[in-house]
């Protein structure tokens, strides 16, 4: 029990804003600063042990208390005034549901795997920052993630620590009268599963968090949240279940508990939530006295308010289920009482060429049940629409409606102190979301200063590295006396480059190892050495990934070079924020186009890291030719073992004849001048780029806000979409009629020139449609060396005449733009307002 004069510290501790506020982390450390850094700086297990005495002694210190009223006050502050959303967003989201199976926030709270998570997190702090009315949704595992070790032999190991939800920053949500808000969903072998509530404050942001280890629930519901991508796909689907149904119902329980304002926005970040939109419908269809709408206008509903993001570059990262499983736990005894099992089903059937239709696809039911889609860089939304094209067959890769967001990562989480510093000792205001004087500060930074702060920071990275270096040899069963040689491991002087993700195939973890005698000429060159921190973990039943970093840890066991490279154990976040301020260069070597978007080198370009990377992901987008280097990829070598060994030798080469001598070349101040421009013009051509707050601004422009318009034109009583989902049944009915029967032109020949104009007669037939149903359109531009139309533009033809039967003529004229070879086609789409996408309905009709 804290004194009052001092109770502000558990409400400091139970606002995770003090994971990226270093003020208030500041009052942490005064509590005790060895108590601080021993227990992993969490505020929470920190108060749980700090003794008596001493809480008596800092609530008589008149010191202390004034800090610490200052943090509270800041505090208050930043959770009540009017942020960038209040001041600048007019038609936005009362709020927005933000679903994601796991949300890395801080190390203290580890649901999270990966890029994945870390993204959802940053999400979530951005939109605080901004005032954005976000509300996370996820499951609280009650192992997480595992912890990473190594064996003698260097094979990774795993193992499960135990959370006790009562040692964390969350509390449970309760009813009124004490007892615990829960949910429960029907299950097919067993009684209802049973899940309570966590909520967790994210700054500004509620995360709701579901948990089954309920007492009365059996153990195989208890263990549905037992760890974060374990089990069969039977436990897969449980927990998806959980995370969308569930979801949905937790979100009702909050808003009805605690006042908060009902979101108009769904979000499902990947499609592991995919089930939110079922039972979206299935309170909109189902109730005790009869359904409130019929499904096609609960589906309009549902798809008119809902965003779906897409982070997987590969099927192979789909979750995909046997369609028997499905059916199982919709069928009889479903999750979803009411909703029809046959059109459930269809909404997951890859029911297109080269689809598998024994299978329910939740990244298909995603983009079936959102109106709006996204992939999470512009490189990814093109390969996302490639993946995708057999849900839209008849329209270009360009018009598939998936567009792209890339995403950003959350600078105050990820960027040191000391830069900050740098940049407010210039003038700067680092606590507003207005960037720019953050970034005019850049260029007035003294060289001196901006060097001394990266050496700072890169011997804090050695002596961690050093420290988990320690921890990792004496866990593999090696004496301290032996370890001697780690005092000397890395060095600050160093060039160093850092190199941490998933163990994945594609990520090409040991690409550096392609020719083992040219890495160890760069890692020790007598003028010009190089160091490499690695990181990563394999996933626990990825055999061929654990074989990577095993093999990568017997190159890095080499007393030979053993000082020079270093592979560390259990990445997470507490190793990451040192480890990316503390590198000079970032490197990044998957399979292209396989990364769908990458932020770790976000992370370092912020902190004045360099990339060294395949133009894959975000740095395809944001490379410039001086805000790092690209590694040259094989394209078109279809030898694995070729292309790889191609493009290691293209990395040493960069390495040796390009990142080393400009970082060693010092002016006559001992300042790599050439070096240092290369910093500065990365921060001022990215920075701005790779923010959360920018992608967060961006989603709620181009996503949330028209979403919700969207929604409320379909208004309250839902006669809007009833009127949509009638609108769109006539259209697919009367489709088959619809063809462009004859086209007449004039103006231009084969070959155009500049200014001429095109005057173009479609003679098409509508059958039961209206000319107010269907743009008629001619589509223009040049004729490639196949005879297929490029670069082309679209223009809408207007109704000119009408005759029987149905038939329309359609005139409209061209001016062109350009010379050479031309050709034109005209087509027939339907057309709505209230259509996001000219391939909305999938249906065409082509001259």
């Amino acid at each position: 029990m804290l004194p009052e004069r001092i109770s502000a510290l558990g409400d400091l501790a139970n606002n995770l804003r003090w994971s990226w506020h270093p003020p208030t982390q500041d009052v942490f450390a005064s509590v005790d600063l060895e108590l601080w850094e021993s227990t992993g700086r969490d505020p929470v297990k920190m108060l749980g042990e700090v003794t008596k005495a001493r809480l008596e002694e800092l609530a008589a210190d008149g010191a202390f208390c004034e800090q610490l009223g200052a943090a509270e006050r800041d505090l208050a502050a930043y959770l009540s005034e009017d942020l960038w959303y209040q001041r600048r967003v007019q038609d936005g989201p009362q709020a927005v549901g933000y679903f994601s199976p796991e949300f890395g926030i801080t190390a203290v709270l580890p649901q999270y795997s990966g890029g994945l998570g870390i993204l959802a997190g940053d999400h979530l702090k951005a939109a605080s920052d901004l005032g954005v009315p976000i509300v996370g949704v996820g499951l609280l595992y009650r192992h997480g993630y595992f912890k990473q070790s190594l064996s003698r032999e260097g094979w990774q190991q795993e193992s499960y620590p135990v959370l006790d939800p009562d040692g964390l920053p969350i509390s449970l949500l309760r009813e009124p009268d004490g007892a615990r808000a829960t949910i429960s969903i029907d299950l097919p072998d067993g009684p209802p599963l049973v899940a309570r509530i966590w909520v967790v404050q994210v700054g500004r942001v509620p995360l709701l968090m579901l948990d089954t280890d309920v007492e009365g629930n059996p153990q195989h519901y208890v263990d549905v949240t037992d760890r974060l991508y374990g089990g069969n796909s039977e436990h897969r689907l449980r927990q998806e279940l959980l995370l969308g149904v569930g979801g949905v119902r937790a979100l009702r329980v909050y808003c009805r508990l605690t006042g908060h304002p009902m979101p108009e926005v769904f979000h499902t970040n990947e499609g592991h939530a995919g089930f939110l939109g079922i039972e979206r419908i299935r309170e909109l269809t189902v109730e005790e006295d009869g359904p409130k709408v019929d499904w096609d206008t609960a589906l309009e509903m549902g798809r008119a308010s809902t965003v779906f993001t897409t982070h997987t570059p590969v099927p192979a990262g789909i979750d995909r289920f046997p369609r028997t499983l499905v059916e199982q736990y919709f069928g009889d005894k479903s999750a979803t009482p009411g909703v029809p099992l046959e059109k459930l089903l269809a909404l997951g059937t890859e029911d297109y060429a080269g689809g598998d239709p024994t299978v329910f696809n939740m990244a298909v039911m995603g983009f079936r049940l959102a109106q709006r889609a996204n992939g999470v860089s512009k490189l990814h939304g093109h390969v996302s629409r490639d993946m995708f094209h057999g849900l839209w067959p008849a329209f270009d890769e360009a018009e598939v409606p998936i567009g792209s967001i890339t995403n950003g990562v959350h600078a105050p989480s990820w960027v040191a102190r000391e830069l900050f510093d740098l940049a407010a000792a210039q003038g700067a205001d680092t606590h507003t979301d207005d960037v720019d004087a953050f970034w005019a500060a850049v260029d007035k930074v003294p060289a001196t200063d901006v060097w001394t702060a990266k050496r700072q920071l890169r011997e804090r990275l050695v002596l961690d590295a050093r420290r988990r270096l320690t921890k990792s040899w004496q866990d593999r069963g090696v004496a301290r006396a032996e370890l001697a040689w780690i005092s000397g491991a890395l060095s600050p002087d160093v060039l160093t480059i850092g190199f941490a993700r998933r163990a994945a195939s594609y990520k090409r973890l040991t690409l550096m190892m392609r020719d083992p005698e040219r890495l160890k000429s760069l890692l020790l060159h007598p003028e010009r050495p190089i160091q490499i921190v690695i990181a990563g973990k394999a996933h626990p039943a990825d055999d061929g990934g654990k074989k990577l970093i095993q093999d990568i840890v017997k190159l890095s066991d080499d007393p030979e070079i053993r000082h020079r490279i270093v592979f560390l154990p259990n990445y997470d976040i507490a190793m990451a924020q040192p480890l990316y301020p503390g590198c000079d260069v970032w490197l990044n070597n998957p399979l292209r186009p396989y990364e769908a978007c990458g932020t770790s080198g976000m992370k370092a370009a912020l902190n004045g890291g360099l990339n060294l990377s395949v133009l894959d992901g975000w740095w395809d987008e944001w490379y410039d030719g001086d805000n790092g280097w690209a590694i040259p990829t094989a394209d078109g070598v279809d030898d694995v073992d070729q292309r790889d060994d191609l493009e290691a030798a293209a990395l040493y080469d960069l390495i040796e004849n390009d990142v080393s001598p400009r970082f060693y070349d010092h002016d006559e101040d001992g300042l790599p001048t050439r070096w240092l421009e290369m910093v500065r013009h990365t921060l001022k051509s990215l920075g701005p780029k790779v923010l959360a707050t920018r992608m967060v601004r961006d989603y709620v422009r181009k996503l949330y806000a028209p979403a919700a318009v969207n929604s409320r034109l379909l208004n309250a009583d839902y006669a809007g979409a009833a009127r949509l989902a009638a609108w769109k049944k006539k259209v697919r009915a009367a489709w088959p009629s619809v063809r462009v029967e004859h086209v007449e032109s004039s103006g231009v020949g084969d070959a155009a020139e500049v200014g001429a104009m095109l005057n173009v007669r479609a003679f098409v037939s509508l059958g039961e449609l209206d000319p107010d149903d269907v743009h008629v359109q001619v589509l223009h531009g040049k004729i490639d060396s196949n005879d297929v139309l490029t670069d082309v533009t679209v223009k809408d033809l207007s109704p000119a005449e009408t005759y029987d039967g149905g038939r329309y003529r359609f005139d409209g004229d061209v001016e062109l733009d350009r010379g050479g070879p031309f050709g034109y086609t005209v087509r027939v789409i339907p057309k709505n307002e209230l259509l996001t996408s000219v391939a909305e309905l999938g249906v065409v009709a082509v001259a």
